[in-house]
């Protein structure tokens, strides 16, 4: 287990969400997960960082560098986006993003990053507070492989490990398929203590098959043979 854990790779995930709170809670998730984690505070500066162009957007993304790295709050204050320990080129292996966010919503990323010869590959996960049926439709029907109701918690962002190893790998490499079999191994495992368990009982019945046999086993030729008044047949 050891050799596997050393090879096991590093995800890069980059997370899109105008909320504070929200961000940070989503980051401190994926870290706890050992993703490598990017976050950002609007779909515009998710696309930057992407290397996506958008002539559109041209006039947002003049005021920024080529890569994240202020994001400006409602309340006046300034804060700078967070980038993992990792070269800023690293590749994305995986969005998540908040659905309702101003000038470009989830859905509205989701969209331009699946129209993308280059992005289109990498796996968006929705995340929104609100349960909206058509918009969850909406949104898996445009590509998306997950959609989590905030507040995300750790169950949820444990989804996302397939979908990362899919997309990195393919579905038949044989991390995949290491993970697949896990759970037949443990269902193994579970079934050989339970038999483990069950043995102690099994043994406690034993004895009285062998004493039976014992008192069979005492038993001599003579005491077998058809006796008339007292004396036994030869």
């Amino acid at each position: 287990m050891g050799m596997a854990a050393a090879v096991e790779p590093q995800f890069h995930v980059l997370a899109v969400d105008d909320s504070l709170i929200d961000r940070k809670l989503i980051e401190r998730l994926l870290k706890t997960s050992s993703y490598q984690v990017t976050t950002v505070d609007s779909g515009s500066k998710a696309l930057e960082f992407l290397g996506f162009q958008d002539e559109d957007e041209d006039e947002d993304e003049e005021s920024y560098p080529n890569h994240p790295s202020v994001s400006p709050k409602a309340q006046g204050e300034e804060e700078k986006v967070t980038v993992s320990p990792m070269k800023k080129e690293a590749e994305v292996n995986l969005i998540i993003t908040d659905y309702c966010m101003p000038k470009m919503t989830g859905y509205d990323l989701l969209k331009k990053i699946k129209e993308s010869s280059s992005l289109r590959n990498i796996p968006v996960v929705i995340m929104s507070s609100e349960y909206d049926k058509s918009r969850i439709n909406r949104c898996m029907e445009e590509g998306a492989k997950e959609f989590f109701l905030k507040p995300v918690k750790l169950s949820d962002v444990n989804k996302l490990k397939p979908h990362l190893m899919k997309a990195k790998f393919g579905q038949h490499h044989p991390e995949t398929l290491s993970e697949l079999t896990a759970e037949s191994r443990k269902e193994e495992e579970r079934k050989q203590e339970t038999e483990a368990h069950q043995r102690p009982e099994l043994k406690s019945l034993q004895p009285s098959n062998n004493k039976r046999k014992n008192i069979d086993g005492s038993i001599s030729p003579d005491s077998m043979r058809p006796r008339y008044g007292g004396l036994a047949v030869v």
